[in-house]
């Protein structure tokens, strides 16, 4: 037995994302979806697949709540498709009930098997007719309310059976790799060779804000209508990566990486937390950073009932000498992976943004409970992918030893960060259960504590990890 503990109502299992697991794009009266229509795009997708089939979940809900019950998860991070439940998107549309069934069925089936349901809104697939109307996110009064009505839908027929919401996944992501690298949809950027469209240095912070309106607008539409009889929980789930002074005894470098976490997570939880954004950022962009309205701050400040975390590893970060460039979204600083005495900061995977290092993790809690009041967090996301492992043969594959080491490893930093830094941390849901389509990655980089045999009928196959992380976590949560 360790030292560490967590607690013993402790949440914890896997998490998906409907675009990258269910397939049936067109079931059931399903409209398209940004990323329907990104994906079919030549050359947006690294190996030209998209997420048509994925997984098939769609088909396979009762095989995925079996897979969770083999692992002993007690709780499934998941979320639902706008597109299914308002095929169009807009407040004016109509609902489409038997996307919206289905995941009411889904939820229900979840409970029966004694899994806790932790509901996303949206993980970036946002209705296509959307972005057609009115550019998406970029009208941040048309989206709110759009969203707000989609929110309220989607309460109203859910009820007191979800318990844990989350507005958005990952707000940084949709404003950056959409409407700056355009790596992901809609694929927006000053870069006339990827787009035709876009304006890298104004409309990332447009989308940033409209998603902080948005984010709020529901949440007062959950806390003013639902939560009362309804008892649940609500929050937004920001993303990022611990960052380190690539030169320790440099103040430049120290400010820098506190800077580019101010860049990151700070973007959003500060106006959620505060009523405003960095400083930092609004030194470095001016004009280009919106200004929140009297209105918008009472909505967004104080708008998370519990702080959600999606990070994966961690970055050396080195100052940069002269003026931002126009595009500059990480506060003029270089990222790196490794430091000034040439130290990695931690393995290599198949994903060249991700170096493990659960120290780092354990480092980024304290960064964030320290700057927010000491919130209660929940980490929604936290995985790994193997270098190499799409090329190996499946049994090898299923021997996933390095992927149960991360899990040990950032697992292990949480029970310490609750344990021995108090800080309060109720669930963690791992990325993935599933191997999936991941994004412009495609199918060649795998995530999942499963395999999944895509040339095979998406036949699933337990990996070592998936009933790994069930063993550690008996290690550290209090049985009394």
């Amino acid at each position: 037995m360790t030292d560490s503990h967590l607690p013993k109502d402790f949440h914890w299992g896997f998490a998906t994302a409907c675009y990258q697991v269910e397939g049936s794009p067109k079931a059931d009266g399903k409209g398209e979806s940004i990323w329907d229509v990104f994906a079919h795009i030549p050359g947006k997708v690294w190996d030209g697949t998209n997420g048509d089939v994925a997984c098939d979940s769609y088909n396979r809900t009762a095989e995925d709540i079996e897979l969770l019950k083999s692992t002993g998860a007690n709780t499934y991070r998941f979320s639902l498709s706008w597109a299914r439940i308002i095929p169009l998107g807009g407040r004016n549309d109509p609902v489409n009930e038997k996307g919206l069934q289905h995941y009411v069925k889904f939820v229900d089936d979840l409970h029966a098997a004694g899994i806790t349901p932790m509901v996303t809104l949206l993980h970036w697939d946002l209705p296509d007719g959307l972005y057609q109307r009115y550019g998406g996110y970029l009208n941040k009064d048309e989206f709110a309310k759009d969203f707000e009505n989609y929110a309220r839908v989607v309460f109203k027929a859910f009820g007191s059976k979800v318990k844990h919401w989350i507005t958005f996944n990952e707000p940084w992501c949709s404003s950056i790799l959409g409407f700056n690298i355009a790596s992901h949809a809609p694929g927006r950027t000053s870069d006339r060779s990827k787009s035709d469209i876009g304006d890298s240095s104004r409309e990332p912070w447009i989308v940033g804000h409209s998603l902080l309106i948005a984010h709020g607008t529901a949440v007062k539409v959950y806390r003013d209508e639902f939560k009362e009889k309804d008892g649940g929980i609500i929050a937004i789930t920001l993303n990022g990566d611990y960052a380190e002074p690539w030169d320790a005894n440099d103040p430049l470098d120290v400010d820098a990486a506190n800077r580019k976490l101010e860049f990151t997570y700070g973007w959003f939880a500060d106006p959620v937390y505060y009523g405003r954004y960095p400083e930092s950022m609004r030194k470095q962009l001016g004009d280009r950073l919106p200004e929140f309205t009297p209105e918008e701050i009472a909505l967004v400040k104080g708008s998370n009932d519990f702080f959600g975390i999606n990070t994966y590893g961690d970055n050396y970060i080195k100052h940069k000498e002269g003026e931002p460039a126009p595009d500059d979204f990480y506060g003029n600083v270089d990222v790196l992976d490794q430091n000034k005495a040439g130290e990695w900061i931690g393995p290599e995977t198949e994903s060249a943004w991700l170096r493990p290092n659960p120290r780092g993790f354990r480092s980024l809690l304290n960064w964030l409970s320290k700057r927010y009041g000491g919130p209660t967090f929940y980490v929604t996301e936290n995985g790994t992918s193997l270098k190499g492992e799409n090329d190996k043969p499946r049994e090898e594959i299923l021997n996933d030893e390095f992927r149960c080491w991360f899990f040990e490893g950032y697992i292990g930093a949480l029970a310490d960060a609750y344990t021995k830094d108090g800080i309060d941390i109720r669930g963690y849901t791992g990325w993935s259960l599933l191997d999936n389509f991941e994004w412009h990655e495609g199918y060649r980089t795998r995530f999942g504590v499963t395999y999944v045999d895509y040339e095979g009928g998406q036949k699933r196959y337990p990996k070592k990890s998936a009933h790994e992380v069930g063993k550690i976590f008996a290690k550290y949560i209090r049985k009394d």
